[in-house]
């Protein structure tokens, strides 16, 4: 179950980046085809191996679990650059996410 999720979130995280698993795999010292593998569900990497690919993505472990966000980078490039803003920007940020959403579900 778990080498199924992570090869895919793996997969899907390194397809928004633009990057391609060989390049991965050679910008992490790993072997060229070690990302593939894993997202081919024939490898699982270990603990530290997953967490330089997470700092690859420049993601928290949370973020890459966490399937309800699909674009965890981006979002926290969003979050870093919302922290430099006046509450009256925040407020003003969040009417129109409100007002995107609201689009969106029709």
């Amino acid at each position: 179950m778990y080498e199924e999720f992570f090869g895919n979130r793996l997969a899907q995280l390194r397809t928004a980046k633009g990057i391609s698993a060989r390049d991965m795999s050679l910008s992490l010292g790993l072997s060229e085809s070690y990302i593939n593998k894993i997202e081919n569900k024939k490898a699982f990497p270990s603990m530290k191996v997953f967490f330089y690919i997470c700092e690859y993505f420049s993601i928290s472990p949370e973020d890459f679990f966490d399937q309800s966000i699909d674009c965890p980078s981006q979002l926290n490039e969003l979050i870093q650059d919302l922290k430099g803003l006046d509450e009256k920007q925040i407020a003003s940020l969040h009417e129109l996410v409100k007002g995107l959403h609201s689009r969106s579900q029709n």
